[in-house]
């Protein structure tokens, strides 16, 4: 099943006295992009948490937010940064003399500061790793199946543009049929036109018409085009990170249809190429959005 790169997960634990909460969000991005934002006093835990997302999504760019919350009334080793608490309040003294504001700095304020208080417990990785682990997975899973709901709109919009392009490339294929006779039909009337009848080498005359069905044959194009199409159907059957792959084969869809357009000098025939030009211009749009 197909991945969209969008998608939010969230993932709760509860261990010695705290609740800890994951939540993931995810944009589209050429690349796996990840940022962490939590506590400062977990920040050792970062690379763990990477690691761990890493082996599930690869690829979008992602917001990751760990909170902890004391639901327990029992002592926690809790710590005060004192020289973090003395920044702060240097900083805002130079502020209120700055701007002449209101001096109403106090205990309770500075205490809901980021990072002013920690625990003495961080020592113990696996204190903190253990429930941090479990709510991550939550949300990851809960990310994993938002993706794959979102992928499978795109994987049906995607589909039913391409049977319209199949549809388009039948037509091109049943008018290119037509070219050579209307290519005779025209050199003919212009042979007449000029009463040029005379004068004319019908060998030059056959090595003409044999170098236009050359030129304006669309064949091969047709061919690689349907082939491009049937692989990408059975591209979105396919399980795991296939963003790129469909990218790059949406790519070579472009070029056999630019290829069509310009050799098969008809109205007619143009006029779906551009239709066919748009549809998949489309489905690249939607393959942005895949993992």
């Amino acid at each position: 099943m197909i991945r969209s790169m969008t998608g939010y997960g969230r993932g709760k634990s509860e261990a010695d006295g705290r609740e800890y909460t994951v939540e993931i969000k995810t944009i589209n991005h050429r690349y796996n992009d990840i940022s962490i934002k939590m506590p400062r006093y977990l920040n050792f835990l970062e690379d763990k948490i990477r690691q761990c997302i890493m082996k599930y999504i690869s690829r979008g760019k992602m917001e990751v937010f760990v909170t902890v919350k004391n639901i327990s009334s029992a002592s926690k080793n809790i710590m005060v940064d004192k020289a973090l608490a003395g920044e702060y309040v240097t900083q805002m003294h130079e502020l209120i003399e700055m701007y002449g504001l209101k001096d109403d700095i106090s205990v309770s304020s500075l205490m809901r500061l980021p990072d002013i208080i920690t625990n003495s417990d961080v020592e113990d990785e696996e204190l903190y790793w253990n429930p941090i682990q479990e709510a991550l997975k939550i949300a990851i899973n809960s990310l994993i199946s938002a993706k794959e709901v979102e992928g499978e709109k795109l994987k049906l919009d995607i589909e039913s543009r391409l049977n319209v392009i199949s549809e388009y490339v039948g037509i091109v294929q049943e008018k290119s049929a037509d070219l050579l006779e209307e290519y005779k039909t025209k050199l003919n009337n212009r042979i007449n036109e000029l009463n040029a009848n005379s004068i004319i080498d019908e060998n030059r005359l056959g090595i003409e018409i044999v170098l236009f069905a050359d030129k304006s044959s669309i064949c091969e194009e047709v061919t690689r085009l349907k082939s491009h199409i049937t692989s990408l159907k059975n591209m979105l059957e396919v399980s795991g990170p296939i963003g790129k792959k469909i990218d790059f084969l949406v790519q070579e869809m472009n070029r056999e249809t630019n290829t069509i357009g310009s050799k098969a000098n008809s109205v007619g025939i143009t006029n779906y190429v551009v239709e066919m030009k748009n549809e998949i211009e489309n489905i690249r749009e939607q393959v942005q959005n895949i993992e």
